[in-house]
C-alpha cells in the first residue's frame, strides 16, 4: 500500500480519518492518504443454498464455494440505504474485522449518491454516530472527488486548468451525468438514468434464461458472466451478421463453465482466447487476463459431468441498454442525450470545457469499448467547433475512493465536517445543510 503524494494540513484527528465509498454493489473503506482502499468487500449478506454454511458478510462472500443459488440481500435498494439493520452489520465487518479502528476517535468522509431523501440521510447519520461513534462526518459525492483525483493525476491537462469536468458515473444501480465546475458539483445540472450493472445482469439473466439454461437465481454467477464476455459493441449490425454465423466465422460466440462444486469451484470461460477477439478493433483493448479467469494449460476439461453456458450476441445486447434503452421498452434517455441535457442545463461558456473533460468513472465504464462508443454517439450531438475528449481512469471502480483519500489529508475536512456533537445539539437536517453544493 503506496501514500498519495500530496500536502496535508494533518488536522487535529488523534486517528486518521476513514475514507467509506458505500456503493449499493461494493463498498470501498480504508485510511485518508492512501493510494488503495484497505477493502474492497461486497456489500451484502449471503447464505449458500445447501444451508450448512452460516450467513456470509462482505469479504467473507468472496471465499463461498457455494455459487449455485447463492441467496444475497442488500442493505441498498436502487442505489439507496433501506435495512440499517443489514447495512450496520456489514459496517461492523468492515470497521471492526477489516480496517480495526477505534471509531470514537476517528472521522469518517461518507461517499453517498446524490439526491437522498432526508429519511435516508438520518438513517446514515444515525449509523455513523449513534451505533458507531464516530467522532465527525463529511459527506461528499462521487462526481467531485473523481474530479479532484483525475486533476491531481494530470496537472497539466484542460481538466485542471479551467477546474471543469463532466463526470459519468455508471455504477450498480444507476448512471448518473455530473458538471463539476470549480471543483464543486453543480446539483442542479445532475441527470441520472435508472440503469446501472444490476439491470444489465438481470437482463443478461433473462436472454439465457429463456434461451439455454434458467440462470434466474444466479445472479452471483451471472454478473460474472456479464464482467467477463459482455462489451459494447461499435458496430451492432455488422456484429449480429457475426453472431449469426457457424462455426469458426462466429468470433464472437463463447462457452463459459458453470461451477459445479467438484471440478470448478468458480466458472471460468472455457475458450478465453476467443474472448478478445470481439474487441480487438479496439484503441484500448482489455488484457485477456483481465477478462476470464484462465484455465491452466495442463489442466484438462472434464468430457462430461460439466454444464456450460453458449454466448453469442448477448455479449454485446446487454450493454446496448445503456446506449438505445427505448429500444427495449424503457422510458429512459440514452446516455449520450443525457450527457447533452446535462452539459445544456449549465452556462453556454462552460460547453466547451464540459466537452472537452469528460470523465468514465463506476464499475459498468469497465466494458471493453464504452469509452469508443460513447464517443460514437456523442459526437453527432456536439458541436463540431467543440473538442470532444474522454477520460478512462486507471481503476473507475475505486477513483471516487482515492479522490476522498485526498481530500480528506487536505486541512479543509476538519472544517468542513460535522463534529458528534454538533450532530447531538442540532440533528441530522441542521448539519447536512453544510454538505449541499451549488
Amino acid at each position: 500500500m503506496t501514500r498519495l503524494s500530496i500536502s496535508s494540513g494533518g488536522g487535529g484527528y488523534p486517528s486518521r480519518p476513514v475514507v467509506l465509498d458505500n456503493g449499493a454493489g461494493w463498498c470501498k473503506a480504508g485510511f485518508a492518504g492512501e493510494e488503495d482502499p484497505v477493502a474492497i468487500v461486497p456489500n451484502c449478506v449471503a447464505r449458500p443454498h445447501s444451508g450448512k454454511q452460516r450467513c456470509l458478510v462482505a469479504d467473507q462472500v468472496l471465499g463461498c464455494e457455494e455459487l449455485q443459488r447463492l441467496g444475497i440481500r442488500r442493505p441498498a435498494d436502487r442505489g439507496y440505504l433501506i435495512s440499517a439493520e443489514l447495512q450496520k452489520e456489514i459496517w461492523d465487518r468492515i470497521f471492526r474485522t477489516l480496517l480495526k479502528v477505534r471509531t470514537s476517535d476517528t472521522p469518517l468522509l461518507l461517499i453517498e449518491p446524490p439526491f437522498a431523501v432526508p429519511s435516508i440521510q438520518k438513517l446514515t447519520d444515525e449509523l455513523v454516530f449513534e451505533e458507531f461513534g464516530f467522532c465527525s462526518l463529511f459527506v461528499a459525492d462521487a462526481a467531485s472527488l473523481t474530479h479532484l483525483y483525475l486533476q491531481h493525476r494530470n496537472p497539466e491537462t484542460m481538466l485542471s486548468r479551467s477546474r471543469c469536468s463532466l463526470v459519468i458515473d455508471s455504477g450498480f444501480s444507476f448512471t448518473h451525468v455530473s458538471p463539476v465546475v470549480y471543483n464543486f458539483t453543480c446539483n442542479a445540472a445532475v441527470k441520472r438514468i435508472d440503469l446501472g450493472g444490476k439491470l444489465l445482469t438481470n437482463y443478461l439473466k433473462e436472454l439465457v434464461s429463456y434461451r439455454t439454461v434458467n440462470m434466474m437465481d444466479e445472479q452471483w454467477i451471472m454478473e460474472d458472466v456479464k464482467e467477463k464476455l459482455c462489451y459494447c459493441s461499435l458496430d451492432v449490425a455488422s456484429d449480429m451478421e457475426i453472431a449469426r454465423k457457424a462455426g469458426a466465422e462466429n468470433y464472437i460466440q463463447c462457452n463459459y463453465i458453470l461451477p459445479d462444486g467438484v471440478h470448478y469451484k468458480k466458472g471460468v470461460v472455457k475458450n478465453p482466447e476467443i474472448v478478445p477477439l470481439a474487441y480487438k478493433h479496439l484503441s484500448t483493448p482489455k488484457k485477456q487476463s483481465d477478462v476470464y479467469s484462465p484455465v491452466l494449460k495442463e489442466e484438462k476439461l472434464p468430457a462430461t459431468g460439466t454444464q456450460e453456458l453458449t454466448l453469442t450476441n448477448e455479449r454485446f445486447l446487454v450493454p446496448e441498454m445503456l446506449f438505445h434503452p427505448a429500444d427495449l421498452g424503457m422510458n429512459q434517455a440514452g446516455l449520450a442525450e443525457c450527457i447533452v441535457r446535462s452539459v445544456n442545463a449549465c452556462h453556454s461558456d462552460l460547453h466547451p470545457l464540459l466537452y472537452s473533460s469528460i470523465i468514465l468513472t463506476g464499475g459498468t465504464t469497465k466494458l471493453p469499448g464504452f469509452r469508443e462508443r460513447l464517443e460514437l454517439e456523442l459526437r453527432p450531438h456536439v458541436p463540431a467547433e467543440y473538442g470532444l475528449k474522454i477520460y478512462a481512469v486507471d481503476d473507475p471502480i475505486i477513483a471516487p475512493w482515492r479522490g476522498g483519500s485526498l481530500f480528506a489529508v487536505s486541512e479543509n475536512l476538519e472544517s468542513c465536517s460535522v463534529t458528534k456533537s454538533e450532530y447531538e445539539e442540532l440533528g441530522s437536517l441542521r448539519c447536512r445543510r453544510r454538505f449541499f453544493n451549488c
